[in-house]
């Protein structure tokens, strides 16, 4: 399984030290369907074209644009492109990950795009999010496989998240690096490893309440990256920004 780091161009010099593929977190889409890029050093070179859907215009003219993400590729020897697309489904972009399918369908170039527009794509790879906070995780894995019935990658998020118990809605509160750090200084909890989510956890009392916490680490991250491996999952993207401070201990032993 390929290890990518998702990197913007201010974080490439740092993340890069790690000798791994780089996601190239530099382009926007601009007005009259044109490709943008953002402070990008001139000499990059290899990786994938991250493209960003963050106040995107409307893309009238999808040819043109995937022939200017097509150069861009050819011009840096990209290896694909990665759909970096979190907001609300849209027809248009639904459009243009069609004709990038279409346009990179039988060449060496790959694309990697979310599950909302998996349907637009059947040769593309799928990204499956890996912060689960309930169930089991390798079955999780193992079924949106199934679901998609096609190349798959993961898409790693570090888990660091509180929840009150009891917590009937399931949905918790995300935790800042700072925030759990000064919660285990204060409350010194007893940690545990959770077989099924494959994560760290523990518990500690807030008042009357009893407060749960997951949180990853790198070893919990390598133990991720290792069931997707045997799973068949054919990449990984880590976002510099949630796994910068972990890098020099996830790296030095990941495959």
């Amino acid at each position: 399984m390929q290890i990518l780091i998702a990197a913007a161009p201010a974080e490439e010099r740092e993340a890069g030290r790690y000798r791994r593929p780089l996601a190239h977190m530099a382009y926007h889409i601009g007005p009259d369907s044109t490709l943008l890029r953002h402070n990008l050093l001139l000499q990059t070179q290899g990786g994938l074209l991250g493209l960003t859907d963050h106040s995107a215009p409307e893309v009238a003219d999808p040819e043109s644009l995937v022939a200017a993400i097509l150069r861009e590729c050819g011009r840096r020897n990209y290896g694909g492109v990665l759909l970096d697309f979190d907001q609300p489904q849209r027809r248009d972009l639904t459009a243009l990950t069609q004709t990038l399918d279409r346009r990179l369908q039988g060449g060496r170039r790959r694309l990697y795009l979310p599950p909302a527009y998996a349907g637009a794509s059947p040769a593309g790879t799928v990204l499956v999010e890996t912060a689960l906070s309930g169930g089991q995780f390798d079955q999780y894995l193992q079924e949106q496989l199934q679901r998609r019935k096609g190349p798959s990658a993961l898409s790693m998020q570090q888990m660091r998240m509180e929840f009150p118990l009891p917590c009937p809605s399931g949905v918790g509160q995300s935790l800042t690096e700072a925030q759990l750090q000064k919660i285990t200084e204060e409350h010194r909890p007893s940690v545990f490893f959770s077989q099924d989510l494959c994560t760290r956890y523990f518990t500690y009392g807030q008042g009357p309440q009893t407060r749960f916490v997951l949180y990853d680490d790198a070893a919990t991250l390598r133990k991720k990256l290792q069931i997707g491996a045997s799973l068949g999952y054919t990449a990984a993207f880590l976002p510099w920004a949630e796994i910068k401070d972990l890098a020099s201990a996830l790296f030095s032993t990941a495959k």
